[in-house]
């Protein structure tokens, strides 16, 4: 396998300025580096773009970025098959994690008619893997109740964790045992017993979080989970498994 020293991160959303994760970004490349001695070569990826054939395949890792609706849900679901498939180190928060539910229905539960409510708002209720949730997370801030072994918990070196939120979209509860039959774990629970985090235990770095750990604190001093990414991009670029 190839290696090579700095480790290149593949950013897909559509950059706004206007979406805080989005801005909060940079700041979290300077602190990996300066802190950690994590240096990445990150690269966005517009949605649009990540439709192309290939468009992440050599990266050593993919971040798919909240921000949805996306500009293209096809190339936003392209970058996560890519990653699941060819076991590149996989992070998806808010936005990224309801998508890598919904190409995981599709792509291997066999679900071709699975549907995100914000992105097909008529689609029929027996289709919707990814819903409105109840009450808006917009803005809310709360703990996650995180499974014991799991790769969270490896990462953040708790069972507990303090958690920002920014979405009004989440999993549909009746799509979950389908989801968990073909291999999908989930590994992070709310208070109210809502998943807040997804893994895939069969590939090296696949973590998909329903809040949005970029968010956390200034920046300055980098999230856990976001952390573990850049560690596994790291590791995949020295050729290794996390």
């Amino acid at each position: 396998m190839t290696t090579h020293s700095t480790p290149r991160v593949a950013l897909v959303g559509d950059r706004s300025p206007h979406v805080t994760s989005h801005v909060r970004i940079p700041v979290l490349l300077d602190a990996l580096a300066e802190r950690d001695g994590l240096a990445l070569d990150a690269y966005w990826i517009p949605t649009p773009d990540a439709e192309a054939p290939g468009a992440v395949k050599g990266f050593d890792a993919v971040w798919v970025l909240p921000g949805s609706p996306y500009d293209s849900e096809a190339g936003a679901l392209a970058a996560i098959r890519t990653a699941r498939e060819d076991g590149i180190p996989f992070l998806g928060t808010c936005g990224g994690f309801q998508h890598a539910l919904l190409e995981y229905a599709r792509s291997v539960c066999g679900l071709e008619r699975a549907a995100h409510a914000e992105n097909d708002p008529g689609a029929g209720e027996d289709d919707l893997v990814i819903a409105p949730l109840a009450c808006s997370l917009v803005g809310h801030e709360g703990p996650v109740r995180v499974a014991p072994g799991s790769l969270a918990e490896r990462a953040l070196g708790a069972g507990r964790t303090q958690e920002r939120y920014h979405c009004n979209y989440g999993p549909d509860s009746r799509r979950l045992d389908v989801l968990r039959a073909h291999g999908l774990r989930f590994t992070g629970e709310d208070e109210e017993g809502g998943v807040r985090i997804a893994e895939l235990p069969s590939h090296p770095f696949f973590l998909a979080t329903l809040f949005q750990p970029e968010l956390a604190g200034d920046g300055t001093r980098p999230h856990p989970l976001v952390r573990a990414f850049a560690e596994a991009a790291a590791a995949h670029a020295r050729g290794g498994r996390p």
